[in-house]
């Protein structure tokens, strides 16, 4: 289990070949990397996350070993960064290796799931039309409460 929350970019790629190297015994292996998005209709031009380290570390630890149990999982990762990012750039990633599909799966969703709802980072948004916070999402929650 491996959680890391900081300022770097990261390779996924690069990360992804490192986690299913150590993967011995596993069967199934899921990858999500976030990407700072900016459409056309909504550009944004940076993507600040604001979080005090040791505790999203904390709470993510927590969290990626709730997953690991209850899902059965061989190993789980997530990489958060937080600082100014710019459009296209990474910001998180969660791994996850089971012996089957389904518990890796249910196991990245789950995880990013809790990133999208609970996890401590704090999001603001800069476009053209200034700077703003970025609120919860209805349908973020609505995802979290399925694992309840």
């Amino acid at each position: 289990m491996t959680v890391r929350v900081e300022t770097a970019r990261f390779d996924p790629g690069a990360e992804t070949n490192a986690f299913l190297a150590a993967g011995k015994g596993a069967g199934a292996a899921v990858t999500f990397t976030g990407v700072v998005r900016s459409l056309p209709d909504d550009p944004v031009t940076a993507l600040t996350l604001e979080c005090y380290p040791e505790l999203a570390i904390n709470q993510l630890t927590a969290i990626v070993e709730q997953a690991t149990t209850r899902f059965g999982l061989l190993a789980a990762t997530v990489i958060h960064r937080y600082g100014t990012l710019a459009p296209g750039e990474p910001i998180v990633q969660v791994m996850t290796l089971s012996p089957h599909r389904e518990a890796a799966f249910r196991g990245a969703e789950f995880l990013m799931d809790y990133l999208k709802t609970d996890a401590p980072f704090w999001k603001q948004e800069t476009g053209p039309g200034g700077t703003h916070w970025v609120e919860a999402k209805a349908e973020d929650d609505a995802a979290k409460a399925r694992w309840e």
